[in-house]
């Protein structure tokens, strides 16, 4: 045994470790299902053990021998179920555990990318493909994840069991795919991520604007990825999108945990390495030739990040990029961003009048956003009277509660400014 690590230190041991023992145990016993299942015994039972007796000197390997020896003890129950004891005593020895050959068990391989692959499979729902990436991929156990998206753990467990049933039901093998399969594939586990990142960044429900487990967790499987990939445009332009964004967590709240616009930041506070490797990643993706969402989102960011200030910003660039992001996309909030870019370059008369448009997109309409920007807009115009009225009604749809405080406060500043009564 090595030494004791702190929790934070063993915890994100365990979560680097979680995809790589999965891989191993489940092209060892070609069930993904039961395989992912092992895996979380072993790893419970590391947290249980590790903090009181210290990290083995070979963490992966002990994670891999408790999850075969969880799958041993399954097996021979199953056996005894179906009277085949005589199977059992030739297929399992009574003995105990002998750990697998050399050549099924690669010290050195890393599985972290093909499993992501494998939760992130076409056939499930976005909510069902981020649950399972972050208990088979990020380490987290079926309870941490319940918490995270404000559901009963027993409601978790049913979906993220339902998913590892679809997988297995899907008869898809349990390796890399290529060629057109993983292209079609790398779609989702894109989406996957920046669905995980957007939840861990500004949480969509809740007490807290952050969640830093989600997003830390989906920043460093989009490195994974990265490395593995490192030519494939659109994944360098996810990183850099998560990095240029997460640049700003530390200014976007304040001392007791209340949303600050953009606008308003300390951006002295933003994390300059971040927002470098972000421009650098950004710059080279753009280069490689075909362009996508992620890489323009990047560009986006990355021209936030340069700007002294909101007033400084190059508004003409973000508009433009925003253009294109919209013409490739068909995403109304995308449409929505692109009107507030509008209204900084043309006036906010401009803008409101494209957030009008939205209200025939059912993907968007009686969204808190539009009255939100419209809030905002009208308060740019002057008609402060209708901006309270519309950060109002936006507060009462979000579920995020900073954002609703802030909305709110937003509201009776101004009531308070024109001397009237909320």
């Amino acid at each position: 045994m090595t030494e004791r690590l702190p929790d934070a230190a063993l915890g994100q041991l365990l979560r680097e470790l979680a995809p790589q023992v999965l891989g191993s145990v489940a092209r060892r016993h070609g069930d993904f299902a039961d395989a992912e299942d092992a895996v979380q015994e072993a790893m419970i039972a590391a947290a249980a053990q590790w903090p009181a007796q210290g990290v083995p000197d070979n963490p992966r390997g002990w994670l891999f021998q408790v999850a075969v020896r969880r799958l041993t003890d399954r097996l021979r129950s199953e056996l005894a179920r179906r009277r085949r004891e005589e199977v059992a005593a030739q297929e399992v020895s009574d003995e105990g555990f002998i750990p697998p050959p050399d050549a099924e068990y690669d010290a050195e391989r890393d599985d972290t990318v093909m499993v992501l692959f494998m939760c992130c499979h076409p056939a499930l729902t976005p909510s069902s493909a981020i649950a399972l990436t972050l208990r088979a991929v990020g380490g987290l156990t079926t309870a941490e994840i319940a918490a995270a998206f404000f559901v009963p753990e027993a409601t978790m467990a049913q979906r993220i069991s339902r998913a590892k049933q679809s997988i297995k039901g899907s008869g898809v093998p349990f390796a890399m795919p290529v060629g057109v399969e993983r292209t079609e594939r790398l779609s989702a586990v894109l989406h996957v991520l920046y669905l995980m990142f957007n939840e861990g960044y500004t949480s969509s429900a809740g007490v807290t604007l952050h969640r830093p487990d989600l997003s830390n967790e989906a920043i460093r499987l989009t490195r994974a990825l990265h490395a593995l990939l490192p030519a494939a445009a659109e994944v360098t332009g996810l990183l850099a999108l998560m990095l240029l964004t997460d640049a700003r967590r530390a200014a976007r709240t304040g001392a007791n945990g209340e949303l600050i616009p953009l606008d308003e930041q300390d951006r002295t506070a933003w994390d300059r390495k971040l927002i470098d490797e972000g421009i650098a990643l950004v710059s080279s993706a753009l280069s490689m030739g075909m362009v996508g969402p992620y890489q323009l989102q990047a560009a986006v960011a990355a021209l936030h990040d340069e700007a002294p200030s909101t007033a400084e910003t190059d508004w003409p660039q973000v508009l433009a990029l925003y253009g294109l992001l919209e013409r490739m996309s068909d995403n109304p909030m995308v449409a929505l961003s692109r009107a507030i870019a509008a209204a900084m370059v043309h006036g906010p008369a401009t803008g409101l009048e494209m957030v009008n448009r939205l209200d025939g997109d059912a993907r968007v309409a009686g969204h808190y956003r539009l009255d939100a920007v419209r809030g905002h807009l009208w308060e740019m115009s002057g008609d402060h009277q209708r901006a309270a009225r519309h950060y109002r009604a936006a507060a009462a749809r979000t579920t995020s509660l900073p954002e609703r405080d802030y909305l709110l406060t937003k509201a009776a500043r101004i009531d308070a400014e024109r001397g009237a009564k909320p």
